[in-house]
């Protein structure tokens, strides 16, 4: 049995990121920039305006106030989309739509609330500074300029900025393909009904749930039964069709946990199996080199009690699917905050104790939630963090302070 920092170190020396591939906008979602992005052009492309209101020149506005406002003569209207190409002589506004283009001859733009338009006239009742309102060209990036890191997560704000500098595709590294499997004779699928001795099986669901929230699009989930040459053929046909196989079940100690000796005899090369933490001590991992020389296959034999499931592919599966997508950071985002509650349990292993992360009084104050045996699903489901209780502790007191993995299952 290893410690559960050497198992993750040894999940991710065996980890490289996939391939590259230009995918377009509608498609990049949940991928991994494998390049950095450059500003195509400047951005803003041209001096526009970030208000409705009017182009003045600033000698004509100095000295206008609510009570003495300057009267100006209104010689055109500037749309967004127009060209902008009016010159703006003394003595004379033009109204400017948001996003409009902003001549050269524009000093400033005047917000349209201090201005009152009327019979060919504009009375501008508030002074300007030059450049006011006016977005200037190159503002926030200049053509050529890094704008996006490799290795950055493409979210809805990253898309968004890509399709306003023009690009219609990114280069991304590829995502994963992954198999799941749940195990045993006992697991029914949800909507049927239950005969005695028989259970719902929850595993398969969750994890590919899991699998999609870090933006994996191909996951394709199958049942063995607890029969050696069954499993076999259902693993075979996972391994043929995935770069990652998970299991859920079935590599204990128990009569018929044979997911271990099946993988093995499929030619995976196991690294290690038992990590000294809780829950997940019965994890299995190894690798698959193919035959034909493709990329190496990554096999995780997870427990199958549900939380010890869900907490072990938050910890070490999905570290790896990060680092195979490119991601450049790839660990759960960890604080340190207060206990708000006394815990106890006997040394010997990392345990990962489902908490409640809550603001109290201006600091961040965590609590386990109701329900930490590794088959309660409702604790898990409450909580929005792991708190590390260091496997040669036997209490952490009551205000100390703790360790804490937050939770995102969309991340």
């Amino acid at each position: 049995m290893i410690s559960f920092e050497e198992a993750r170190a040894q999940i991710l020396a065996s980890v490289s990121p996939l391939g590259k591939q230009e995918v377009k906008l509608t498609k990049l979602l949940g991928s991994f920039l494998s390049e950095p992005v450059t500003a195509a052009q400047d951005l803003p492309g041209f001096d526009n305006s970030a208000v409705d209101g009017f182009g003045v020149l600033v000698s004509d506005v100095h000295s206008a106030t609510a009570d003495s406002p300057a009267r100006l003569h209104l010689s055109g209207v500037i749309r967004a989309g127009d060209p902008g190409n009016l010159h703006l002589a003394p003595g004379n506004v033009v109204k400017i739509l948001t996003g409009a283009p902003v001549p050269h001859s524009v000093d400033a733009v005047v917000m349209r609330e201090y201005c009152e338009e009327s019979n060919g006239y504009v009375y501008v009742r508030q002074a300007a500074d030059r450049g006011e309102n006016i977005r200037r060209k190159g503002g926030e990036f200049r053509q050529g300029q890094v704008v996006l890191q490799q290795g950055m997560r493409v979210t809805p704000p990253v898309i968004g900025l890509l399709a306003t500098l023009g690009y219609s595709s990114a280069p991304v590294f590829k995502k994963p393909r992954l198999a799941v499997i749940g195990t045993g004779d006992e697991l029914v699928k949800p909507g049927r009904p239950l005969a005695c001795g028989q259970i719902y099986d929850s595993n398969s669901y969750a994890l590919v749930a899991a699998a999609k929230g870090l933006g994996i699009d191909v996951c394709r989930s199958y049942l063995a039964r607890d029969d050696f040459d069954s499993t076999a053929n259902v693993i075979r046909l996972a391994l043929r069709e995935s770069d990652v196989l998970i299991s859920a079940g079935g590599v204990s100690v128990g009569d018929y946990d044979i997911v271990k000796d099946v993988l093995e005899d499929c030619g995976v090369h196991g690294l290690f199996w038992k990590i000294a933490m809780k829950p997940g001590k019965p994890v299995y991992f190894g690798t698959l080199d193919s035959k034909q020389g493709s990329r190496r296959k990554l096999v995780f034999g997870l427990p199958g009690n549900p939380v010890s499931a869900l907490v072990t592919f938050h910890e070490l599966v999905a570290p790896a699917l990060r680092k195979m997508m490119g991601a450049k950071s790839v660990l759960p985002q960890t604080l340190l905050v207060t206990l708000g509650q006394t815990l106890k349990k006997r040394p010997g292993r990392l345990e990962f104790v489902r908490g409640s992360l809550v603001l109290e009084e201006g600091a961040m104050v965590v609590r386990p939630t109701t329900g930490q045996d590794s088959h309660m699903l409702g604790g898990l489901s409450q909580a929005n963090c792991l708190i590390h209780f260091p496997a040669d502790e036997e209490q952490l007191p009551e205000g100390s302070q703790a360790r804490v993995d937050l939770l995102d299952w969309s991340h």
